[in-house]
């Protein structure tokens, strides 16, 4: 199966939350638009219990995120 971003389901893919290895559920795509284009998009994925931690830690920098399920 094929996840959103082209991923497969079944590849691993794991939370981006260091020391983390839960499977990944949702994927946090975000830009720093200091440095960023407003084309250029940067993706973390996220276990169901680092989601409110990863988009808190972007949200602190004021930077741009959609979260979408993975």
């Amino acid at each position: 199966m094929i996840g959103v971003l082209g991923h497969s389901v079944e590849s691993g893919a794991r939370c981006s939350r260091a020391g983390c290895i839960a499977p990944a559920a949702w994927a946090i795509l975000w830009r720093n638009p200091k440095i960023h284009s407003k084309d250029r998009q940067k993706t973390w994925l996220s276990c169901v219990e680092h989601r409110e931690y990863l988009e808190e830690f972007l949200s602190a920098r004021s930077f741009p995120l959609r979260v979408v399920g993975f």
